[in-house]
């Protein structure tokens, strides 16, 4: 059986709740076949995002980089897809809604911010900032153990800075649906103003760590995720 195939069949046998928190010993199922993933077992290359079956619809060059999302697999319970970023490119950051997600850096070097919300029950209109606390600020390099967020907690809004070329594969569990109340909403820290006004502080890892606002905003135009051919081991949907 392909690593990809055990992926695929260990997230099918732990994920069966459609939202919400999963199980801790399902997590830990998943995150240990992810532990052991590398490079071979999905047909990707370091540093080489053209034959990782990047799109060859290139963004100008004053453009920002072009992320690449090589899907595997969804359903209504679970997904897996790989993310490729050359050097330099973001995903900005962003939440998952009733979502357990684990990552995995493939390879290369990666930034990672993430927030958890002070207050997860609080439903301001979206053009409101909400309060978020700090959870991570820092890099990461492959080999690396898999991480974890959570619904309310573990940086459940995060983004990623490619310090490197590098691919990260994602399970998601449950993945996106915007009918089921589960769409993908980026975000920014909120606009420092006169005493008062809306607090803004860098994340760290520190205890010291102090809350900020974040805002909903629109990625600009230059921010593009093509849609690559993956070209590794296929997964075999199950019965």
């Amino acid at each position: 059986m392909t690593a990809v195939q055990k992926l695929y069949e260990v997230c099918k046998a732990s994920f069966s709740c459609v939202q919400g928190v999963s199980a801790p010993e399902a997590v830990a199922r998943v995150r240990a076949v992810l532990d052991d993933i590398k490079c071979s077992d999905l047909g990707l290359q370091e540093d080489n995002c053209q034959r990782n079956g990047r799109s060859t619809d290139q963004p100008p060059e004053s453009a920002a980089p072009a992320i690449t999302y090589l899907h595997l697999y969804e359903c209504n319970k679970f997904s897996m897809g790989i993310f490729c970023l050359p050097q330099s490119a973001a995903l900005p950051l962003h939440n998952h809604p009733g979502m357990t997600v684990l990552s995995k850096l493939i390879y290369g070097s990666m930034h990672v911010k993430s927030y958890d919300w002070v207050d997860p029950s609080d439903h301001t209109a979206s053009s409101t900032p909400r309060l978020a606390m700090p959870v991570k600020d820092h890099v990461l390099v492959a080999p690396c153990d898999t991480a974890v967020l959570y619904p309310t907690s573990g940086g459940n809004i995060h983004s990623f800075t490619a310090v490197t070329s590098c691919a990260v594969l994602d399970v998601l569990a449950p993945p996106y649906n915007t009918t089921a109340g589960r769409p993908c909403v980026y975000y920014r820290l909120a606009a420092a103003t006169s005493p008062g006004g809306y607090l803004r502080a860098e994340a760290t890892d520190s205890a010291e760590a102090h809350p900020v606002h974040l805002q909903e905003f629109r990625p600009s135009s230059e921010f593009v995720v093509h849609r690559g051919n993956y070209r590794g081991p296929k997964v075999v949907p199950s019965i």
